[in-house]
């Protein structure tokens, strides 16, 4: 599993700040931990995905791509847009 960790820009781009891959059978704990350390503006989704660039295309299929966004990655160095 995959839990991104970022926040939308006032453009409409998602900014991924953290990347962190867990084993399929964590916790829930220890992900609501995670995520209830944001703050309140923040964005966090996880993906059963095989890997950060596969969780990053989920990411950018469920939530940005109908918004006209970007995804844009700062933790690994990725974009994925149109």
């Amino acid at each position: 599993m995959i839990l991104l960790m970022g926040r939308w820009d006032h453009g409409g781009n998602l900014h991924i700040e953290s990347s962190d891959e867990f084993p399929d059978d964590v916790p829930d704990e220890t992900i609501t931990a995670l995520v209830d350390g944001q703050d309140d503006q923040s964005w966090s989704a996880s993906f059963l995905a095989n890997g950060h660039e596969r969780a990053l295309q989920e990411a950018y299929e469920t939530f940005v791509k109908d918004e006209g966004g970007s995804l844009i990655d700062e933790a690994w160095g990725f974009q994925v847009d149109e």
